[in-house]
């Protein structure tokens, strides 16, 4: 008849999960239902996977970098905004780019490399102890000899009113201009030139920088620092062959005026004269 039923089949055990139902007590039924601890599992494994808010884009990611850097002991403020806020990881290939944050030197092409990062905050926290940044709070007009990639010249950037950035090689300088241009740095000018003759047209400068290191430092990087100025550039010691971070001080115009200091080993590439 319509309102027969069919005879249930006999159990089969094992039973399907779904059907014990109130045949097991509270504990075995917590037991034998794992969906929300599966659940709960993958969520777990998808947040290992891809963690939240660690890309190389992240500023969580520099913020460990600026850690590094202060726990080294670099202490100026503004320097360690400035790591905090330039992606390193933009000035270097796309191969290395996961290294991008690691304190070490990166090859940039043409026999040249972007600088540890605790070298590079080193030198500027050095820039910012001078006298005019000192007196202004800031860098005012800077020469960078030996651009690179740009990634100096963007941290300059943001420690200085205006950074005048040369560069002998060509691709490099190129390679600077459009990194520079990504990253939206304004008050820079880019020269391909040689560096060994600073930049007359912009001079006199309150700091000035170099990433390469010769046998003495020559006359024109000097002759452009502004009274008050500071100059921080590796220089190769005559008796040891080392390079060492060299700091001169303008006090008073002329030679005489100058005063210099030597500190921290280093090692940086060769000073060339000419372009290429």
């Amino acid at each position: 008849m319509p309102g027969d039923r069919p005879a249930r089949p006999p159990a089969r055990f094992p039973l399907p999960l779904d059907r014990l139902g109130s045949a097991a007590r509270p504990a075995e039924r917590e037991l034998l239902r794992p969906q929300r601890p599966l659940r709960q599992a993958a969520e777990d494994a998808a947040r290992t996977r891809t963690p939240s808010g660690l890309g190389l884009d992240s500023a969580t990611v520099r913020a460990r970098m600026v850690e590094r850097l202060r726990a080294e002991g670099i202490t100026n403020e503004a320097v360690l905004a400035a790591f905090a806020a330039v992606a390193r990881h933009e000035f270097v290939d796309s191969a290395l780019a996961n290294q991008a944050y690691e304190d070490t030197a990166l090859p940039i092409g043409h026999g040249q490399t972007i600088s540890k990062p605790s070298v590079v905050a080193r030198m500027l926290q050095l820039l910012c102890e001078g006298g005019y940044a000192s007196a202004q709070g800031h860098l005012g007009q800077v020469l960078e000899i030996g651009g690179g990639c740009g990634y100096q010249a963007a941290l300059l950037a943001r420690l200085a009113r205006r950074v005048t950035s040369v560069e002998r090689l060509r691709p490099l300088a190129d390679k600077a201009r459009a990194n520079l241009a990504q990253a939206g740095v304004r008050n820079l000018r880019l020269v391909h030139g040689d560096g060994r003759l600073g930049h007359a047209p912009n001079a006199p400068y309150h700091a000035v920088i170099a990433a390469a290191g010769g046998e003495a430092l020559p006359d024109a990087w000097t002759a452009q620092l502004a009274l008050h100025g500071r100059l921080v550039a590796p220089l190769v010691d005559a008796r040891s062959g080392l390079q060492r971070l060299v700091v001169i001080d303008r006090v008073d115009k002329g030679e005489r005026g100058l005063v210099r200091r030597e500190l921290d080993a280093v090692h940086f590439v060769p000073l060339k004269s000419g372009v290429s």
